[in-house]
């Protein structure tokens, strides 16, 4: 499974729930994006580190960004962007997970609810 971004910020925020969503998967990945806005996120060089020992320390396989990757998630931004207001993060998450036919894990399904070819398990905290 490939968790999104907001997923792991609920983990970094005590939210069990979350917790318990990551440690029942067996093979745990993010979208390189997913890594970049966690380091983005981060105030400081302490929570940098914090941010890879937690992705270490669970098993994250980091996913890179490919050219097909790049490619559904422009195809995803020019069919969505103006209906749904998709976002470039949002659309490069999204053709991660189709890309690498894996099941997506977010709470934000408004982001993700138009996209036909991709598989969604919504997050309810």
């Amino acid at each position: 499974m490939i968790f999104d971004t907001d997923i792991l910020i609920w983990v970094q925020r005590g939210n069990e729930k979350a917790a318990r969503l990551i440690d029942a998967e067996e093979i745990r990945m993010i979208s390189v994006y997913t890594y970049m806005e966690l380091l983005q996120g981060a105030g400081n060089k302490t929570q940098h580190l914090y941010v890879k020992q937690f992705l270490h320390d669970f098993d994250f396989v980091t996913l890179p960004f490919t050219e097909n990757i790049g490619h559904r998630a422009a195809i995803y931004i020019e069919e969505y962007s103006l209906s749904s207001g998709m976002r470039a993060g949002d659309a490069v998450i999204a053709a991660t997970a189709v890309e690498n036919n894996c099941v997506l894990s977010s709470s934000n399904g408004k982001h993700f609810k138009s996209i036909r070819d991709l598989q969604l398990k919504l997050f309810k905290p």
